[in-house]
């Protein structure tokens, strides 16, 4: 494909020719390219009293064309990075330093932020994560470093107004076609972390890569190793949280990239589940994945989506299954434990990908408790009040992200199997509730704490107040509430026959 600067396309304004800088500020249109931000008015207005030049560049003018709404601005200029800040610190209400050293600076005005960026130019060490930063001057050329064609479209605001798109991004735009300004090879090997960015974009815009992307990204996988861990999490966090994840996901492990970044993830291509004989467990883990952001509600609802727990659960729920495949007389295939293995699985992966403790600590509980349903859609006579509340308390606050795991893992195409299942589970939800209204479920705790233990049994903190704690948890569950007076009177007999242990273990 060309880079040669493009016509406009069908569909697509026409916004290549230049036009001088309108009187008014609000109302601009850009030839057609959508309204520019007042934010973005008021800075160039600033930057035009020096004769500098300023530019909108990237995601804001390639969503202002997709019609998406439009938060962030970033600048590009000609100014040095000092010149720039004091001009930005005369429209934002705060001002700091993105990286000085790499001529970004940044502001804030209400509720929008802006980053200015001196033009340059910049190179990768091969065997470095950091660029090696040289100023540029002209703004083609500055567009010419970025990541692909359809970022690398700009808005001249002053000193006039001209859209500026010399490698086609437009084109590819109409063509919703992920491609590189320059090489892919030289792109991907200036900054590796770019072929994560192609699979991100693939899911947060619905877009393919061209040829050449696919296939550099393919050959220079392993390149990624010079990136930390921190900004692959990043880029892979947006696209789990992207509109289409299963499509970023897809081309990961397509190219080779998911290998070294969820390896657990490209392994379950190898593991046949016996109960989904039409697919294998990795087409049914984005399947899951697919039906679990289907079950997000909305903002003000239990689960709001996008959930980042919910679906990296929903993607690593069976990574346990490889290492717990085991082949069994008659043909069958089974994956005893895989929640349990899968889960310390999750857990070291998303360490390694240095997430946070919270999202660490989340998903791989959901992976642990995703198979707890199957015993209640099984059964034949249904579970007892005290398992209900036991597997309320054990979700504790993912019970509704468990509910929705437990759903998106029906994938079954054995309609009547499908439909059992659904009931099983309404019915599970009906009796959660039921038991919620009369016994506040979320919060259930025995009918003594500690302090009362100890008063009752006349002992001092130690073993043996967790272990009763634990017997009056356990009543707890099975009967429902004592009340205090019950609670003491069961305490006091279990002690009785409790305490002869407990003093011979201090012994």
């Amino acid at each position: 494909m060309s880079n040669e600067p493009n016509p406009s396309q069908a569909g697509l304004p026409d916004v290549a020719a230049k036009a001088p800088r309108p009187a008014t500020t609000t109302q601009t249109r850009a030839g057609g390219i959508g309204q520019i931000p007042d934010a973005a008015e008021r800075l160039a207005a600033i930057f035009a009293t020096t004769g500098g030049e300023l530019a909108l560049v990237g995601g804001p003018v390639r969503d202002m064309i997709l019609g998406r709404p439009v938060t962030d601005l970033d600048f590009t200029t000609n100014l040095p990075p000092g010149q720039s800040a004091e001009l930005l610190s005369q429209w934002a209400n705060k001002t700091w330093d993105v990286g000085r050293a790499f001529g970004t600076v940044a502001g804030r005005r209400g509720g929008t932020t802006a980053e200015v960026t001196t033009y340059r130019t910049e190179h990768y060490d091969p065997a470095s994560r950091k660029p090696a930063i040289q100023y540029g001057d002209s703004l083609e050329g500055d567009l010419s470093r970025r990541d692909f064609t359809i970022n690398a479209m700009a808005l001249l605001l002053t000193p006039e107004l001209r859209f500026v798109d010399p490698y086609g991004g437009l084109t590819d735009l109409s063509g919703r076609l992920l491609r590189t300004p320059a090489a892919a090879t030289q792109s991907f090997d200036d900054d590796p972390l770019r072929m994560m960015r192609a699979a991100r974009f693939a899911a947060q815009l619905g877009f393919e890569v061209d040829p050449a992307v696919l296939k550099a990204m393919t050959a220079m996988a392993d390149r990624l190793g010079i990136v930390s861990q921190e900004r692959i999490q990043a880029e892979l966090a947006k696209l789990i949280l992207a509109p289409e994840p299963r499509r970023g996901l897809e081309l990961l492990v397509y190219s080779g990239i998911g290998d070294l970044i969820l390896p657990e993830l490209t392994a379950l291509q190898l593991a046949t589940d016996s109960a989904h004989r039409h697919k294998d467990v990795y087409e049914h883990s984005l399947t899951v994945l697919e039906r679990a952001i289907a079950l997000e509600s909305a903002p003000d609802g239990p689960v709001p989506g996008p959930d980042l727990a919910l679906r990296l659960a929903a993607l690593l729920h069976d990574i346990g299954k490889p290492a717990t495949r085991r082949f069994e007389a008659g043909g069958q295939v089974t994956f005893h434990h895989h929640e349990v293995v899968g889960a310390k699985l999750a857990a070291k992966r998303l360490r390694a990908l240095r997430f946070d403790a919270g999202t660490v600590k989340d998903v791989s509980r959901l992976v642990e408790l995703h198979m707890r349903f199957y015993g209640y859609g099984d059964s034949t006579v249904g579970w007892s009040d005290a398992a209900v509340r036991r597997y309320v308390a054990d979700a504790g606050p993912l019970l509704e992200r468990l509910h929705r795991l437990s759903r998106a893992d029906c994938t079954t195409q054995n309609v009547r199997r499908a439909d059992r299942l659904a009931f099983a589970y309404d019915d599970l939800e009906r009796r959660i509730a039921e038991l919620a209204a009369a016994e506040e479920l979320k919060a259930i705790r025995p009918d003594l704490d500690g302090d009362q233990i100890m008063a009752v049994l006349g002992i001092g903190p130690g073993k043996a107040v967790g272990r009763a704690y634990k017997y009056l948890l356990d009543r707890r569950m099975a009967d429902g509430p004592l009340g205090e007076a019950a609670a003491t009177e069961v305490l006091v007999e279990w002690w009785a026959s409790h305490s002869q242990v407990d003093e011979a273990g201090s012994n």
